[in-house]
């Protein structure tokens, strides 16, 4: 009876070990929109050059959790893979971010606060909402946060491409969420 009850309570032990490790899983979460949902038109980029940038320019609330022990700073980038005819498009290069910070509240991103600024495919270092061509089906907005173990003091403006060099062997974890917008 003794070995039946330690195999039961070893059991239980492994099962709850298990709900901790699931529940501390690095996430991203936004208040404003489900993961793979449909985005606001307030989210979509204004643009008086660009006909296709119909929205408000607003920057959702994001929230994350359970960043990896070490973390010294995280990235966010949001990019759309379809945009461009399928060359892609970066709405947002943002880093530097403090490991203190657990989220960025609402227009947060599109007024530069909280981040250093990189340059994103329109050419400014600030969120640049969805601008999808009418037709052209719901595209994939992409937001991924990665935490990493550099000290936040990257250069203004690097693209998308120089951030991931930089990253290289420094980063430690990485979350995403997907908005879609089309028109």
């Amino acid at each position: 009876m003794n070995k039946t009850l330690l195999a039961a309570l070893c059991g239980l032990s492994v099962l709850v070990t298990g709900q901790v490790a699931a529940q501390e899983i690095f996430m991203l979460q936004s208040p404003d929109f489900a993961d793979n949902a449909m985005l606001e038109k307030r989210f979509a980029g204004n643009a008086e050059n660009n006909p296709n940038c119909t929205g408000e320019n607003n920057s959702p609330t994001l929230v994350w959790s359970h960043a990896p022990q070490g973390t010294k700073s995280y990235a966010l980038v949001m990019h759309d893979p379809e945009g461009a005819k399928g060359l892609g498009v970066t709405h947002l290069v943002a880093y530097n971010i403090p490991p203190t910070r657990t989220g960025f509240a609402a227009n947060d991103l599109r007024d530069g606060k909280g981040y250093t600024g990189g340059k994103n495919t329109p050419g400014n270092m600030r969120y640049h909402g969805p601008c999808p061509p009418p037709g052209s089906g719901a595209h994939h907005y992409v937001y991924t946060l990665i935490a990493t173990d550099l000290t936040p003091d990257l250069p203004e403006g690097l693209t998308r491409e120089a951030l991931m060099e930089e990253l290289k062997g420094h980063a430690l974890a990485a979350t995403g969420l997907i908005g879609r917008f089309g028109q």
